[in-house]
């Protein structure tokens, strides 16, 4: 037994523990993946995609992908601040994992689960992951701020008469939103240099030059998920308007907690567009972006998965009964 070595290492539970807890993990991803594949008409997303043009579909899929790319380089800001040593790929591989499973399954197990898990069995900390994944919500967040801010004040969608807010009340929010994304810039310029402990936890807000990266990188990916629904929509719309509508459905979304948005995506755009493109056409659009932003996403996610786990346990390094066979200890 060496002096760092963990107590709980040396427990004889402690390795059966761990390994019930990854079964149990991986029955229960499984679970969440065939209730969530149950409960889709595969049937009528394929009708939906087979009825849009080639070209269209094309079009959509280049800018889902490129979404997807640039969330994907989210975690690339927390490893410059935490100073790990994982390469690009690899980074970018876990945040495209964490995303898709984060828009099919909840934030809960996308984006905390899945990241916790790949990036302990690359050896990360619980404090860098956790730091990680901090700076990827912010960095989401903070984007969403100034892109629902610049809509909400300018381009307001125009909502239903029973709806307790207004017009000019989504432009308040817009004001509020952008009053928000400018406090974070302010406070990441008082911040700058600056770090607390919060229960064992280092907290050290970005520069201000990291805080402008965030708000653009964040701002142009939901700009990219607008883009994505305007084509597939096929000009009927204005862009800005189903970018508005998006954002409105991404803050309905926070309110209803439904995994992958279920039915509140549908809800908020058939209600603020249904007047303007007819409703069976409305919600086949939609089930067409569901199957290029999400389920397309989530296949290659749960095949890259795979192929992650596999990397990990090649570099996890041997366990402490390993070492001292080989000699190391």
């Amino acid at each position: 037994m060496t002096a760092s070595a963990h107590p709980l290492t040396q427990r004889p539970w402690w390795p059966v523990a761990k390994r019930m807890a990854a079964l149990l993990f991986f029955v229960c991803v499984a679970a969440l993946l065939l209730h969530q594949a149950r409960s889709i008409d595969w049937q009528e997303v394929l009708q939906a995609i087979r009825e849009l043009p080639l070209p269209t579909l094309l079009t959509a899929a280049a800018l889902a992908a490129c979404s997807h790319l640039l969330y994907s380089s989210y975690d690339l800001l927390g490893r410059h601040l935490t100073g790990h040593s994982l390469g690009t790929r690899t980074v970018m591989g876990v945040t495209f994992i964490s995303y898709a499973f984060n828009l099919n399954l909840g934030s809960t197990v996308g984006g905390v689960a899945f990241r916790f898990r790949l990036y302990s069995r690359l050896g990360l900390a619980t404090g860098t992951i956790t730091r990680i994944l901090g700076i990827s919500l912010i960095t989401n967040w903070a984007g969403y701020l100034v892109a629902a801010g610049i809509a909400f004040c300018f381009w307001p969608p125009a909502l239903p008469p029973d709806w307790k807010l207004s017009g000019e009340g989504l432009r308040i929010v817009g004001a509020a939103a952008l009053l928000a994304a400018a406090g974070y810039v302010l406070f990441c310029i008082w911040a700058h240099g600056r770090s607390w402990s919060v229960r064992g936890h280092k907290i050290e807000p970005p520069g201000p030059g990291m805080a402008v990266l965030q708000l653009a990188m964040s701002c142009t990916n939901w700009s990219l998920i607008g883009g994505v629904l305007w084509v597939l929509l096929q000009g009927k719309v204005g862009y800005l308007h189903v970018l508005a509508v998006l954002l409105s459905s991404a803050l309905a979304g926070l309110i209803v907690r439904v995994p992958a948005g279920l039915g509140v995506l549908e809800a908020v755009f058939v209600a603020l567009l249904a007047y303007r493109v007819p409703q069976g056409q409305l919600l086949a659009t939609l089930l067409a972006y569901r199957g290029i932003y999400y389920l397309l996403p989530l296949m290659l996610a749960t095949i890259a998965y795979a192929i992650t786990e596999m990397r990990a346990r090649r570099l996890r390094p041997p366990s402490s009964a390993k070492r001292r066979q080989k000699g190391y200890v």
